[in-house]
């Protein structure tokens, strides 16, 4: 599997948080690759070789906008849809081969999930519990886990949106699994039920789950993740650890003067890189000699020259600045680029023995009671 980071042009984001040693990874891919067929019979691809990479532990944002493959991906993943080339591996186990060897430490949310709106939350996890031959006991905890013990008898359907997801959370934790995927889990919910998923999720990984969370909402999951991987047009674009890739990006330091004028101009023949916001600030972005800015010299500077800041704060981008730094140099509507040439030391993850039969794929939330 590949080691390096991202490459995207000239320019590579990593982080140490994403160098861990192969039995460190939750979930990797490399070269992952799934088109579809559209009118005419004109292919395009939803996945294009795809290298992605989850460490264990801790939460991992999968962004990228809506369309960029990130369901496909996950699909691919737990064996529901096929994939046309390329390898997958959930913890060092290659699937969809060998699902059945890791599918027991997996959970996932992957479809809108479903219940029986006339039984209560804990009557709908008993029976599902009984489906999938989990002691009775567990019903309880998970339900503690994920806050709703105290609702726990209310009817499904008298719940909210983000108590109907955190009930889906807590089906995917019944067999107390290492992996728990959510696509899209805040899609449809008030500030409320985004902040109940959200703890949750932080929850999760402080007792040593992996989370691995899509969505297309950037800042929602800058919140909650430690590491995340960006994608666009089922192409990776960068990933490491959040910090990581806000520090690359940048940032600055905010002034604001009595002149803005004369302040600019000072620090501009001084050497300092820097530009004006639309509020009338000077964001300072590069000290003289090419360096990070220190607030405490800029500060400084300008001070023995009798200029005092009535402001000076440092300004970071968010992941979606990021998100949109990265895609500005990047025709991602142009045709991919020829793929390189594949190693035939490993068969790729849609490779089945002659006369075999598919592997079994991983049930999705949306049919708790299969």
């Amino acid at each position: 599997m590949r080691q390096g980071p991202a490459q995207i042009g000239e320019v590579s984001v990593s982080g140490s948080a994403m160098s861990a040693s192969a039995d460190g990874w939750a979930l990797r891919t490399q070269g992952l690759v799934k088109s579809y067929r559209r009118r005419r019979g004109v292919s395009v691809p939803a996945v294009d070789r795809l290298d992605l990479n989850v460490p264990a532990g801790g939460v991992h944002g999968f962004l990228g906008p809506n369309g960029s493959g990130k369901t496909t991906t996950i699909r691919m993943a737990l064996g529901l849809i096929r994939a046309d080339a390329g390898q997958i591996e959930i913890f060092g186990t290659q699937v969809p081969q060998r699902l059945p060897e890791v599918v027991d430490r997996v959970g996932a949310i992957v479809e809108q999930p479903k219940f029986f709106p006339n039984f209560s939350a804990r009557r709908n996890l008993e029976l599902l519990a009984t489906g999938i031959g989990t002691p009775p006991a567990q019903v309880g905890k998970v339900l503690e886990q994920v806050g709703l013990s105290e609702r726990a008898r209310d009817r499904y359907k008298t719940y909210s949106l983000g108590m109907k997801q955190r009930l889906a959370i807590a089906a995917t934790l019944l067999k107390d699994p290492d992996l728990l995927i959510f696509d899209e889990p805040t899609n449809g919910l008030d500030p409320a039920g985004i902040h109940a998923v959200r703890l949750t999720m932080r929850q999760l990984a402080g007792q040593g789950k992996t989370v691995l969370v899509s969505s297309h909402i950037l800042a929602e999951v800058q919140q909650v993740a430690d590491t995340v991987s960006i994608v666009g047009q089922g192409r990776l674009l960068a990933e490491g650890r959040v910090r990581d890739l806000l520090a690359s990006a940048g940032g600055g330091f905010v002034v604001r003067a009595t002149d803005p004028v004369a302040t600019g101009e000072l620090l501009r023949s001084a050497g300092f890189r820097l530009t004006q916001n639309p509020d009338g600030g000077l964001l300072v972005t590069l000290a003289p000699d090419g360096s990070a800015v220190d607030g405490a010299a800029l500060n400084r500077f300008l001070a023995e020259r009798g200029i005092f800041a009535a402001e000076l704060y440092r300004q970071t981008d968010s992941l979606e600045q990021v998100f949109l730094d990265l895609t500005a140099g990047v025709a991602l509507g142009q045709p991919s680029p020829p793929a390189p040439p594949t190693s035939p030391a490993r068969p790729p993850a849609t490779s089945q023995p002659p006369g075999s039969q598919p592997p079994p794929a991983l049930p999705s939330s949306s049919e708790p009671l299969r």
